[in-house]
């Protein structure tokens, strides 16, 4: 068993403490970015089985955070982030083993060509160096992001929220486990032992340049406020304000099938749907079936005049419920005139991450995928596939909404960037 992290709480310098993590972040990438596939693999091999092994140290100290998120008068879907049990710690571990089996992006040569002088040119995967992750809540964040990290030979620095703190630890107790195993350092994946806010502070400026790039999972607090203030590139999780869009060729049945498992699977995903658009064509025949399975499934609804009249259930919408992230058992819904109308509200109100439509008319189906400006658009599915281990890419650290670098599921291979090699035999330029 790990030694618990040694707490900087109350320290008095955050600081120190925290450039001292920088440093040794930045050794081990280096150590970690020359370490052959199969240690990495045998790494994440021995973490999965640790996590097994402990399963229940990690359940005991998710219980205290429950139980001191619940006396703070915590949401039902704040709690459902963070609670474990076991078949989600179980999860966590398979996780990390569908991570281990994933391809090793580090050293996969994209591209080659020879130039004509005879020099050749290869364009190589190499890791992006050290990451820190900021996140809020989801204890398994801990060990998604660092195998992800640790698979494409990046060091990674995370710093969980303060409602998972006890659970956060003891996840990453098993990995420092593996990693020590496996004879890799163990700084290779690091939390920050502190919950004080000048910590999140201290990772937004760098580390004295030993941070390469920040990724923030949270709310929409959490990343605005790492988008105004850190000094290096940040791959943005933005809200998800995810949209499903009913045309008036969608057949009612799979409409019904995919809303109910959008929104009611689990509210407090990302990938929850938030506002629902129906085409005011099929309204006559679909909006009344819809809204009447999501009341009776305990979900609120808050619509406009139209989806008010078919319902007295319905509470009226205020004008910035079609910009909101409920991540609750609450949908906002509108009728609105065909698929341009749908695709100018997700426009305005969208936040670029996940957004559908339910047709049966390919080429609206096509429009829609044209024209809809998110990292993922899908035509006839569940939003909640908006998740990298559904993409097959194992697990995510996070749905990236910007256009730079990565963008929708940010897996492994989104984790690396690239550079040149060339090779001579005496090559000068005129």
């Amino acid at each position: 068993m790990t030694a618990p992290l040694k707490s900087i709480e109350g320290t008095g310098d955050i600081a120190a403490a925290m450039a001292d993590i920088g440093r040794q972040a930045r050794a081990a990438a280096r150590a970690l970015a020359l370490s052959p596939a199969a240690q990495k693999d045998r790494a994440l091999d021995l973490m999965a089985a640790a996590v097994r092994a402990q399963k229940s140290a990690i359940l005991a100290a998710n219980a205290e955070d429950l139980a001191e998120t619940r006396a703070a008068g915590a949401s039902s879907a704040l709690i459902d982030r963070l609670a474990l049990n076991e078949d989600r710690v179980e999860a966590i571990a398979a996780g990390i083993e569908t991570v281990r089996g994933l391809p090793d992006p580090v050293g996969k040569i994209t591209e080659s060509w020879t130039r004509p002088n005879g020099m050749t040119i290869e364009r190589v995967r190499v890791p992006l160096g050290v990451i820190g992750i900021i996140y809020e809540s989801r204890p398994n964040v801990t060990a998604d992001a660092g195998a992800l990290c640790l698979k494409s030979g990046n060091a990674a620095i995370l710093r969980g929220g303060s409602d998972s703190t006890r659970s956060s630890r003891a996840i990453h107790a098993a990995l420092t486990e593996g990693l020590r195993e496996a004879g890799l350092p163990e700084a290779t994946i690091q939390l920050v032992p502190t919950r004080d806010r000048a910590a999140v502070g201290q990772m937004l400026g760098g580390l004295d340049g030993n941070i390469d790039v920040i990724v923030p999972r949270g709310g929409k607090s959490l990343v605005a406020r790492v988008q105004a203030e850190a000094r290096v590139p940040v791959f943005a999780h933005l809200e998800g304000v995810v949209h499903i869009f009913i045309d008036k060729a969608a057949a009612l049945d799979m409409a019904k099938t995919i809303v109910l498992n959008a929104k009611m699977r689990r509210t407090g995903v990302c990938g929850a749907v938030e506002t629902l658009l129906v085409d005011r064509a099929v309204a006559p025949t679909h909006l009344k079936p819809l809204i009447a399975m999501l009341l009776d499934a305990g979900c609120e609804i808050r619509g406009d005049k139209t989806a008010q009249a078919v319902d007295g259930r319905v509470k009226p919408a205020a004008e910035s419920d079609w910009g909101t992230e409920f991540l609750d058992a609450i949908l906002a819904v509108k009728v609105v005139d065909g698929v341009d109308a749908a695709i100018a509200h997700i426009a305005r109100y969208g936040s670029n991450h996940t957004d559908a439509i339910i047709t049966d008319d390919a080429a609206a189906a096509e429009k829609f995928l044209a024209e809809v400006d998110s990292a993922i658009v899908l035509h006839n599915a569940s939003t909640q596939f908006a998740d990298g281990g559904e993409f097959g890419f194992g697990a995510e650290i996070g749905i990236a909404t910007g256009r730079l670098h990565a963008r929708g599921p940010v897996g492994a291979e989104q984790l690396t960037t690239f550079k040149y090699r060339i090779r001579g035999n005496g090559q000068i330029r005129p």
